[in-house]
């Protein structure tokens, strides 16, 4: 691997040698450093980006899995950015993770991420006061529960502006930077209901496909280049994604307790791996399972269940 770092690290390990070695024995120990430190780098480069000293910035930080990120980042970032809607819950948060860390620089940014003139604020803001992020997470998220031919067509595009839109937007936006420096980590909080067409769920599932397409593709653009990217798909967990998604008088979905994951652990699985490289997470066993199951079904016998499960209904 040549890199000038290689090239650094080798010159400073055969100044050590022993002098008086033979030929012979320097060519050997020329390999066997060559050998060491081409592993070192290997580890280095593409074994997880250290979250130690990073600045972050997190969407939908203002509950569920977006706040619980700024928690757990709070002793180990330099900078958090959180970017929400709700200006209240930012500044409570905000108090939060001081009271944790008083070196942290947090900002919050209000910011409706189905507005991109609102994105682009928020973009050149970063530019402005010089704030080089580091770590992205596109974690803010709307769903909702019914039909499609009964849905509200202006929430339906909230979901596609957000789950989407924005996220795109965004990865496009702080990307260069991150490709500039070689270092630099996007987490796109997907779901499990992207590995499958989910009816009663249409245009949430089907952004969520999206975001794993994306996170996917981007991931193979980007290889070697030091940047990594990398899709959280939790299954149920117990935030308020439901009431949000929940038509008026209907009731939020839910699923046997024993596939639930904590907010706590679905954070802690997506932060290592960020930091171990791997493409996707989901948090859980049971979902784990549930989801390999899912992945190796034919869609004709998903069909077919989904035909019988309205035939009960």
């Amino acid at each position: 691997m040549k890199t000038p770092a290689a090239g650094l690290i080798r010159r400073s390990l055969l100044k050590n040698t022993v002098k008086g070695s033979t030929t012979k024995d320097t060519k050997c120990t020329k390999k066997f450093l060559n050998l060491c430190v081409s592993a070192f780098l290997f580890f280095v480069i593409f074994v997880g980006m250290n979250l130690d000293g990073c600045a972050a910035l997190i969407t939908g930080a203002s509950a569920g899995i977006g706040r619980e990120f700024a928690r757990q980042l709070a002793t180990r970032t330099r900078t958090l950015v959180l970017v929400a809607r709700r200006e209240q819950r930012l500044n409570e948060l905000r108090e939060e993770l001081h009271s944790r860390n008083a070196q942290l620089s947090v900002h919050t940014r209000v910011v409706d991420l189905c507005d991109k003139i609102q994105i682009d604020d928020l973009v050149r803001w970063l530019e402005q006061n010089k704030i080089g992020i580091d770590f992205l997470i596109n974690n803010a998220g709307l769903g909702d529960y019914g039909s499609i031919g009964t849905s509200d067509p202006a929430q339906d595009d909230r979901i596609i502006q957000v789950n989407i839109t924005a996220l795109t937007l965004l990865t496009r936006a702080l990307l260069p930077q991150m490709i500039a420096k070689r270092q630099g980590a996007i987490l796109n909080v997907s779901s499990s209901a992207g590995f499958l067409p989910i009816p009663g769920m249409g245009v949430y599932a089907a952004s969520k496909a999206y975001v794993n397409s994306f996170s996917e593709a981007l991931r193979a653009e980007l290889r070697g280049s030091g940047v990594i990217v990398t899709a959280l798909c939790p299954g149920p967990v117990h935030t308020e994604f439901g009431d949000a998604a929940k038509r008026p008088g209907g009731q939020p979905k839910t699923g046997p307790e024993f596939i639930y994951v904590s907010v706590e652990q679905t954070v802690r699985d997506a932060l290592a791996a960020i930091e171990s490289d791997k493409p996707l997470v989901i948090p859980g066993f049971f979902m784990k399972f549930g989801m390999f199951l899912v992945r190796a079904t034919p869609m004709p016998i998903l069909r077919l269940a989904w035909r019988l499960g309205a035939r009960r209904q």
